[in-house]
């Protein structure tokens, strides 16, 4: 999941993005409306994440032009006002859920994950594929019946996989869809972290490496089929 954060209090800011990159929810964080439409036009985020007052265009423009789209993408409004018209005003303006400050962090990534099963146009809460049952929720995954534990971070590139439904993912959006804004196009951490995805999801390897394309899940893996070098 990658989610857009509106939120002009840097500190608050850079540890709601600390917090969920620890539940392998990849974040950008804008701090004023401004670079919150821009990044929206250059990036394809999950859930917007918004708070209402902010300098620039506010966090109820910000809605206003995602609900424009009819992108379908889930808001969740963070702000300090917390009286009940306030929130009415928030919820008339589209939004899909409302967190009010202080909160606890826990809290946001549940809502986060709520707001992500309910998304009319997204994927099945549980998804099966190639013998992989992989449940985003609960960050579960089954091979086969077998438990496999992963790390926040193979869970992350797994789930983009399935999603894909067996197409081919490339590099490039796997990094920008597992990680954030700020992850280095030049690193080999998806190859990295697919070598190893792919060794704790065992033979026969389900992850299939398209040369100069990409990774894709492969539904007809054989033992001992080539497993590419990641």
């Amino acid at each position: 999941m990658r989610v857009l954060i509106l939120e002009d209090e840097p500190y608050l800011a850079e540890a709601v993005r600390d917090g969920l990159r620890l539940e392998a929810i990849a974040a950008d964080v804008a701090g004023d409306g401004a670079t919150a439409l821009e990044l929206l036009t250059v990036n394809s985020y999950d859930i917007a994440v918004l708070d209402r007052d902010v300098p620039g265009p506010s966090g109820d423009e910000v809605a206003r032009r995602i609900v424009a789209t009819a992108s379908g993408m889930p808001i969740l409004m963070l702000t300090a006002a917390d009286r009940l018209d306030d929130k009415a005003s928030g919820f008339e303006l589209g939004a899909d859920d409302y967190l009010t400050k202080p909160f606890e962090l826990r809290e946001l990534v549940l809502r986060l994950r709520a707001l992500d099963r309910r998304r009319a146009h997204h994927r099945p809460p549980v998804r099966d594929l190639a013998g992989l049952r992989v449940d985003p929720f609960r960050r579960e995954v089954f091979r086969d019946g077998r438990y496999v534990p992963l790390t926040r971070k193979q869970f992350a590139v797994l789930d983009v996989l399935v999603a894909a439904g067996g197409g081919v993912v490339s590099a490039e959006e796997l990094l920008e869809r597992a990680w954030d804004e700020n992850a280095d196009p030049f690193t080999n951490a998806v190859r990295i972290t697919v070598s190893a995805l792919r060794k704790r999801l065992g033979e026969p390897w389900v992850i299939t490496t398209v040369p100069g394309a990409g990774y894709r899940i492969d539904s007809g893996a054989q033992p001992g089929g080539d497993r590419g070098d990641g």
